[in-house]
C-alpha cells in the first residue's frame, strides 16, 4: 500500500466530530402488487424484506388502496411508513430531460423515507407520499442504452423522486445499477443522498461511470428541517469512503457535494463556513470532486402541501420577501431576492475555489 494511502485508512473516520450512528429506514408495512411480484427483481426484494422479519402484504390487485387516513397529517404518517412494490408505468420508459444536473432523470423509487421540511416531491407526486419502489428494474435498464450517446457521455440521474441510497438495503436496485454503469462506455450514473449506509456500494466494479454525491447542508438546517435522514457529519464521512481509492478500503468513485437548499439563515457565513470546513478535513485528499449549489425556492402547490404535511414548521416560507421565477410552461416559483442571491453565490464560488481549487461547480441555481 502507498503511503499516501496508509495515512488515509489511519487517519479514518473522518471528519473529526461525532458523526453519529447509520439510519436504515424500516418500514411498518411493505405492500406487493401481483404484477411486481411477478419480476423476478420484485421476488428479489421480496426475500430481501422477508430477511429481514418486516410485515409483507401481498395485494390481490395493482392498485394502492387504504393509505388515507382522517386528515393530511395523518395520511402523510401512514404513507411514510409504508413501501409499496410496484412496477414502472409505460410512461416511466420515456425519459425526460433534467438540466442541469443531468442529461436524463430515470427513476428506481417514488418517494422517499426522508422528513425534510422543504422536501422537493411535495406537489411533484401524486396521492399519499408513499414510498413506491419499481420491480421491473431490468426493463428501465436496459431502456437507457435507446438514449445513451455512441461518441460523447451521457449522464443519467437517479435521485429525482427519491433517495436511492435511503432504500438499497431494502431493494439492492443501487448497486444494480452501478454494476450496469460500469459496463457502458459512454452511459454515466449520478446519485445524491442524505443518507449514510454505503458499506454495500464499495467494492462494485463502477469504472469511474458513476458519481456518488452526498446532499449537505449548515448544521442549523440539518438538524432543524431534516427529519430521518443521517446527520451531516455522517454524510461527509460516507462520501469519504466512498472517495477513497480502493487499495485504501474505499470505493473509488468520482464524488460529489451537493449543497442544497442554500438558505441565508442567521450567520449563515458562519454556518456554511463550518460545513465547507467540515467537507475540506473529510476529503483532504486528491479526489474527482464536484459541487452543485441549490438555493431554496418553492411554488404555490408545494407551500400548501408542506403545511399540510408539517404545520408547524419554521421554514420560511413568506413569498413577499421573494422574487418571482416563472417557466416556459407559466409555472410560479418564489426564489430568493437578487441581491441576496448574488451575495449567496458569490460567497460559495470564493470559499469553495479557496478549498477546493481542483473541483468545478457544475452550477448555481
Amino acid at each position: 500500500m502507498a503511503a499516501t494511502e496508509q495515512m488515509m485508512t489511519e487517519r479514518d473516520p473522518k471528519p473529526g466530530r461525532d458523526v453519529g450512528a447509520a439510519r436504515l429506514w424500516m418500514p411498518k408495512q411493505v405492500l406487493f402488487t401481483p404484477a411486481a411480484l411477478a419480476e423476478p427483481w420484485g421476488q428479489q426484494i421480496h426475500a430481501r424484506v422477508k430477511d429481514l422479519g418486516l410485515p409483507i402484504q401481498e395485494l390481490r390487485s395493482n392498485r394502492l388502496t387504504g393509505l388515507r387516513g382522517a386528515d393530511e397529517r395523518a395520511t402523510y404518517n401512514l404513507a411514510k411508513r409504508t413501501m409499496a412494490v410496484v412496477t414502472a408505468p409505460p410512461s416511466a420508459f420515456k425519459l425526460q430531460p433534467i438540466p442541469p444536473s443531468a442529461d436524463w432523470q430515470f427513476h428506481l423509487a417514488e418517494g422517499c423515507p426522508g422528513h425534510c421540511q422543504y422536501c422537493y416531491l411535495a406537489g411533484s407526486l401524486p396521492g399519499p407520499p408513499v414510498i413506491r419502489v419499481f420491480a421491473n428494474l431490468p426493463a428501465i435498464l436496459d431502456n437507457l442504452a435507446r438514449y445513451e450517446r455512441p461518441d460523447a457521455p451521457t449522464t443519467y440521474e437517479a435521485s429525482c423522486y427519491t433517495d436511492p441510497l435511503s432504500l438499497e438495503h431494502l431493494t439492492g436496485s443501487l448497486a444494480e445499477c452501478i454494476r450496469y454503469f460500469g459496463t457502458r462506455e459512454q452511459g454515466q450514473l449520478r446519485w445524491v443522498s442524505k443518507f449514510d449506509a454505503v458499506d454495500g456500494l464499495l467494492g462494485l466494479p463502477h469504472n469511474g461511470q458513476t458519481r456518488c454525491r452526498a446532499s449537505v447542508n449548515a448544521d442549523p438546517i440539518a438538524r432543524r428541517l431534516e427529519g430521518g435522514t443521517a446527520p451531516a457529519a455522517a454524510r461527509l464521512a460516507a462520501l469519504r469512503r466512498l472517495a477513497l481509492p480502493k487499495a485504501a478500503g474505499g470505493g473509488g468513485y468520482p464524488v460529489g457535494l451537493v449543497i442544497a437548499p442554500i438558505m441565508p439563515i442567521p450567520d449563515w457565513q458562519a454556518h456554511y463556513t463550518r460545513l465547507l470546513d467540515d467537507a475540506q478535513a473529510a476529503l483532504d485528499f486528491d479526489c474527482d470532486l464536484t459541487f452543485e449549489l441549490i438555493s431554496h425556492r418553492f411554488t404555490p402547490g408545494s407551500k400548501d402541501v408542506l403545511l399540510g404535511w408539517y404545520p408547524n414548521t419554521s421554514l420560511d416560507m413568506d413569498a413577499g420577501t421573494r422574487a418571482v421565477k416563472r417557466n416556459k410552461f407559466g409555472g410560479t416559483k418564489y426564489v430568493y431576492q437578487r441581491e441576496t442571491m448574488k451575495e449567496l453565490r458569490s460567497f460559495f464560488e470564493r470559499e469553495i475555489g479557496a478549498r477546493f481549487p481542483k473541483a468545478s461547480i457544475l452550477y448555481w441555481t
